[in-house]
């Protein structure tokens, strides 16, 4: 889980101070050291957890908080806001061209999924209405081209690509033209890496860079590499000039060192994070929303816009009034199903809840493949079986069980299950009809 260790300690160090009617300074330095131990280790580099701990210090041991009726929060608050001044303040969004096309040149190492993030923003941007062209320019690496087509594919964006004969300049040069010729808005240049940083690259990219004049420069960089994304952070920078990074398995780095450090050491921003394998698992990056996650306040903003995306609004208000009526079947579990798989990771998403910590969520993990075993039993159901449960009797669940590849505990667990939940879905309609005869406000669906 993104941030699990960092978020954890940090939490438990500052928790020490909510319940304090009175601050001293003594307090704030225990619970600070706590901060900074955590943060180093969560491989943040030193001089900024240095600066941070005296930013926060300063501003943690002024009157306004000693003198407040509920310190411990007020600090909170300040580690909060000092921690979303860390990441970048407020969202950096991409920059376009006032005439198109904008093109956008994607740098980074070999293996920090340049190519895949390539093909992610196509379709974020796709999904904003532009009209992205993808550009393969890494002649060297095999199959890196039809790695890039197969992207490409998949997210139903076009590739331009000219083979691995001529030089990535000159095929930079004619994407442009190409990307004009055919209405592309977006261009998305793919270059070349390398397993770490050597001349020939970064003369190479100066070069693409120099022939191509792009609006944004993103740095692509593997968060799970902590310190060293920062040093290739900086030295991209100071040869390119980059313009923004792009974070990818953050889902996969417990530490966050890469994140809290990125902005500070750089002072470039980080635009956008990548959340999953999947190709739509690329997120704009929210520095404040980020930082309220670390402190275990949830993320709301980002868990609304996730589930507007991914949940169909006419569905979701026919499944309520079945809900209302008690008509709640297994083919209404089964499309919950389907729109549950679009939210992504469950422990993802449940973090995004203010009070959820991640100690919570430990353990906890429903995947595809739970999942796809719950599709398979309600599958293996006939249609009667589906709207009706209660005639499933012992040879149904056996038939069931054998048609679905599970056994019969599965399916008997999962009859429970049903069962609780509909048990549940009864009472919250019964106890809203209640409230409102006798004139109390209902639910927030009502």
């Amino acid at each position: 889980m993104v941030f699990e260790s960092l978020s954890e300690k940090l939490q438990s160090a500052l928790g020490k101070l909510k319940g304090k009617g009175k601050l001293s300074e003594k307090d704030v330095d225990l619970a600070m050291r706590e901060v900074r131990l955590a943060l180093l280790e969560a491989d943040v580099n030193f001089k900024v957890v240095k600066d941070f701990i005296k930013n926060v210090k300063e501003r943690a041991i002024g009157s306004e908080v000693m003198e407040s009726l509920t310190p411990g929060q007020y600090v909170i608050k300040i580690v909060n806001e000092e921690l979303t001044k860390l990441m970048g303040e407020s969202q950096a969004k991409l920059t376009f061209a006032s005439s198109p096309p904008t093109v956008i040149l994607m740098s980074g190492l070999q293996g920090a999924g340049k190519t895949t993030t390539a093909g992610k923003l196509a379709l974020h941007l796709k999904k904003q209405n532009k009209r992205p062209l993808l550009v393969a320019c890494d002649v060297y690496r095999p199959a890196a081209i039809k790695q890039l087509e197969v992207v490409g594919e998949r997210v139903e964006v076009p590739v331009f690509s000219m083979g691995d004969k001529l030089s990535p300049v000159d095929i930079a040069k004619a994407s442009i033209e190409h990307g004009k010729k055919h209405g592309n808005d977006v261009i998305i240049i793919d270059t070349a890496g390398r397993l770490h940083i050597d001349e020939d690259l970064m003369n190479e990219i100066v070069n693409i860079h120099d022939a191509v004049n792009p609006k944004e420069v993103l740095l692509v960089l593997d968060a799970m590499t902590g310190q060293d994304a920062v040093n290739v952070a900086d030295t991209f920078n100071q040869r390119l000039g980059i313009t923004g990074v792009i974070l990818t398995k953050l889902d996969g780095d417990a530490r966050g060192g890469a994140a809290l450090s990125l902005r500070a050491v750089t002072n470039k921003p980080i635009k956008f994070v990548g959340m999953g394998e999947k190709l739509d698992d690329l997120e704009p990056f929210y520095p404040d929303r980020m930082a309220s996650r670390i402190l275990g306040m949830g993320d709301v903003l980002s868990l609304i816009e996730k589930a507007q995306s991914s949940i169909d609004e006419k569905k979701a208000l026919e499944l309520e009034k079945k809900i209302r009526s008690a008509q709640f079947t297994f083919d209404d579990f089964l499309e919950q199903l389907e729109q549950m798989k679009n939210l992504g990771p469950l422990d993802q998403f449940l973090g995004m809840i203010p009070g959820v910590n991640a100690k919570a969520l430990k353990g906890l993990d429903v995947n595809d493949k739970d999942l796809a075993r719950l599709e398979a039993i309600i599958k293996s159901m006939t249609k009667k079986e589906r709207e009706n449960p209660d005639i499933i009797d012992s040879s149904r669940r056996k038939r069931i069980a054998n048609g679905s590849g599970t056994n019969v505990q599965d399916v008997n667990k999962l009859l429970k299950q049903f069962k609780e939940t509909k048990k549940m879905m009864r009472k919250f309609t019964d106890m809203e009809k209640t409230m409102k005869k006798k004139g109390k406000f209902g639910f927030p669906f009502s």
